[in-house]
């Protein structure tokens, strides 16, 4: 077998400084992996065995609270595998496989916020169908859609990039994506492309489905006092989700298409991994602590005195 046609194994970046720091990024990841499992599962088993949450509209916020921890542990157990090991390499079938599990989460993670938008267009804009359109029925189907239509997404994405041949073994980020898989190959990317092409187009849908309904719930709120006052507690976490989430797949996707070398490699650090820190520690914490009742239970009022009881 020619190992310039079938490379066992990839390298990736090495984090900066990391002969002094790995300890440090070591404990701060294991950190972060940990906040990101006991937050979101915390929140799930409240929404689980909460009678009054359920809800659609909770039932789509457990949904999106897995799938952050799903894609985290794409990411989080193979770093720390790194740091603690000091080798930054990969194989070729579990970086496929670490892309997969990466970028389905977070093209699921979209679809999931489209499904939300559609959620709160219903309640809001047409109350008294809200419990006709969206029944247990039509929530299991939004939810399995919302899973099935981002994974056949990127498997022919993975398999299109590992069956090409390969020239270049080194990856220039902390962890794989399809297109840093793409670029190691010796021929041309035009299918590559195209299929790229196709996913974006079908994604840009996503996009129209959520500005089509934040429209209409603009609209509904002029009219409404009663409609404003739901806007504004229920639909501000997601648009702060949506935004965050949007600006950093952007960026992510561009960097790895064209690169971008005039910018700070702490930079391009930051940017990258905030696709696997931020959407999965900030979406229950935002979606939390805006709901009464979830509040109450992930943290009681024992927990807020004492924090009182401290300071004094």
């Amino acid at each position: 077998m020619d190992n310039t046609s079938h490379p066992l194994m990839f390298t990736l970046m090495v984090p900066k400084d990391s002969n002094s720091f790995r300890h440090i990024y070591f404990t701060c990841f294991l950190f972060l992996y940990l906040l990101i499992l006991s937050i979101n599962f915390r929140l799930v088993s409240v929404i689980i065995t909460e009678n009054s949450l359920h809800e659609p509209m909770y039932i789509f916020l457990a949904h999106l609270c897995i799938n952050g921890v799903y894609g985290a542990s794409g990411f989080y157990p193979k770093m720390l595998s790194d740091l603690i090991l000091d080798s930054y390499v990969i194989s070729s079938y579990m970086c496929a496989l670490q892309s997969i599990v990466i970028y389905s989460s977070l093209l699921s993670e979209f679809t999931i916020l489209t499904v939300m938008s559609y959620d709160r267009y219903v309640a809001i804009c047409r109350p008294l169908d809200y419990h006709i359109k969206l029944t247990k029925s039509t929530c299991l189907k939004l939810t399995l859609l919302s899973w099935i239509v981002p994974n056949c997404c990127v498997i022919p994405a993975a398999m299109l990039s590992n069956l090409r041949t390969f020239c270049k073994y080194h990856i220039d980020k902390l962890y794989c994506d399809n297109w840093s898989i793409v670029k190691l190959s010796c021929i041309s990317s035009f299918v590559n492309n195209v299929y790229g092409y196709v996913v974006a187009v079908i994604f840009l849908g996503c996009a129209f489905i959520v500005v089509l309904s934040y429209v209409k719930l603009i609209a509904a709120c002029k009219a409404s006092l009663e409609s404003r006052r739901k806007f504004w507690q229920t639909c501000l976490p997601h648009i702060i989700s949506l935004i965050n989430f949007t600006f950093a797949f952007l960026f992510d996707v561009m960097y790895s298409r064209y690169g971008a070398n005039d910018i700070p490699e702490s930079l391009r650090h930051f940017l990258a991994l905030e696709l696997v820190i931020v959407p999965p520690v900030v979406n229950p914490l935002i979606y939390g602590l805006n709901i009464k009742t979830v509040r109450r239970r992930v943290f009681p009022t024992k927990f807020f005195m004492t924090i009182w009881l401290y300071k004094q």
